[in-house]
């Protein structure tokens, strides 16, 4: 019963610090590379303009998408108590089905979806799985 609540906490924690990660560096994106007379948070005035704008615009919400999925899965797996790949998978999996949400919501131009969505979930769990069992090995 305590693997399965380590287990469940585990995925739970690397879930919230990954998002926050995330939303942290999608807002100093936003910062960063602002967008002129656009207010970010209405987001029918964000798809109107996504598809029109360079790539600097994008620097930030690849790597906020990438980076929260590595620390979620790295956090995910540093806790997990069994099955720390797995685990650490699955925090890359519920990334990637809101990852492919947001595209939804907010459509983005066709070579950042492919970008995002091929590079910045499942391989940056893994690479966060595989530095945690380095790290539990080691224990």
């Amino acid at each position: 019963m305590k693997t399965i609540l380590l287990n469940t906490l585990a995925v739970v924690l690397g879930w919230l610090i990954g998002s926050a990660v995330n939303m942290g560096l999608v807002q100093v994106g936003y910062r960063v590379f602002p967008i002129e007379g656009i207010d970010v948070n209405d987001l029918e005035a964000l798809s109107e303009v996504l598809p029109h704008l360079d790539i600097t615009f994008f620097i930030f919400p690849f790597l906020a998408h990438a980076l929260g999925t590595f620390f979620g899965a790295l956090i995910c797996g540093l806790i997990a108590k069994t099955r720390t790949m797995q685990l650490s998978l699955s925090i890359g999996a519920l990334f990637l089905i809101g990852g492919i949400m947001v595209n939804i919501m907010i459509p983005a131009p066709l070579w950042f979806t492919i970008t995002d969505l091929t590079l910045a979930y499942i391989p940056m769990a893994w690479f966060g799985g595989q530095l945690a069992l380095k790290r539990n090995s080691k224990n």
